[in-house]
């Protein structure tokens, strides 16, 4: 894979795909309740990910012990993350506060990838990823408003977090060799599995419109396939701590399309977070003098 796709097409193709979708979520938690919106979403990747492996008959895991790894993997970075995102939306807690507590995900990764993964973090990366959290801090402030957040819903942004940032480690570090196809179908079933017992606590509702078809098949394929097929391309070509900075962008992104789309206000403070941000990565992604 050529360094130009790498570094530019597939980054700038997950942040849309993936900050869009924050949107969408939004569309769809209006006329469903979350988790079985979040259940017909995971089941319906899963069958389009079973019909592509056999079209294109991709090879499922050879061993039991491979079958697992790739399951845990798609448990975390997709069942937890989704469940904890959420709930933290349905107990009240605002999309500003949740892009705050995700924007966390790279100072996590980075420390864990030290211990975990021997990953080499040299001073021009430490500071690349602390600009890059100011600029998100700037993106984020312009958004908080005054209300008081459940803990609750703090609770399940944070269980979020988590279920991202170990997720992202556990498919580095096992399952870099998965078929984004056989293994889409395994973690998303798994995660479709994960939800389901949410179901019995939950006053089910759905509205049958338009719009909930819209947000919900953009999340499932949009999101659940191409987002999620790059984000694993990259951690497989590249060092995770390096690839997790661009989540910095991802409430960036939600911000620009949110002007768009929805003719919300971009004031000072999310311009010059933008900028900040894109200093930030720069300098995380910037090749090594040889």
């Amino acid at each position: 894979m050529s360094w130009y796709i790498q570094k530019s097409i597939l980054p700038f193709g997950f942040i849309f795909l993936y900050g869009s979708g924050f949107i969408f979520a939004q569309y769809g938690l209006v006329h469903s309740s979350p988790m079985i919106f979040l259940t017909i979403r995971f089941f319906i990747t899963f069958l389009i990910l079973l019909l592509i492996t056999y079209i294109l008959k991709a090879s499922f895991p050879k061993t039991k012990k491979e079958f697992f790894q790739i399951a845990i993997a798609g448990s975390l970075t997709v069942g937890v993350f989704s469940i904890g995102g959420f709930l933290s939306i349905s107990y009240g807690i605002a999309g500003a506060t949740n892009a705050l507590i995700i924007a966390l995900q790279p100072i996590i990764v980075t420390f864990l990838a030290l211990k975990f993964l021997d990953e080499k973090i040299n001073k021009r990366v430490w500071l690349g990823l602390i600009i890059g959290f100011i600029g998100v801090g700037f993106v984020v402030f312009s958004k908080f408003d005054n209300s008081s957040s459940s803990f609750i819903g703090l609770f399940w942004s944070i269980i979020s977090l988590l279920g991202l940032s170990f997720g992202s480690l556990y498919q580095k570090k096992y399952c870099t060799n998965m078929n984004l196809f056989s293994g889409g179908a395994i973690q998303t079933f798994s995660s479709t599995i994960l939800v389901l017992p949410f179901l019995f606590f939950e006053d089910i509702k759905i509205d049958w419109n338009i719009e909930f078809f819209i947000a919900l098949f953009y999340m499932a394929i949009g999101v659940s396939i191409g987002a999620l097929s790059l984000l694993y391309i990259m951690i497989k070509n590249g060092e995770v701590s390096k690839v997790s900075s661009i989540f910095y962008l991802v409430p960036v992104s939600a911000a620009i399309v949110s002007y768009f789309l929805l003719g919300e206000t971009m004031d000072w403070s999310v311009l010059i977070g933008i900028i900040t941000v894109i200093i930030g990565i720069t300098l995380i992604n910037k090749k090594e003098k040889k």
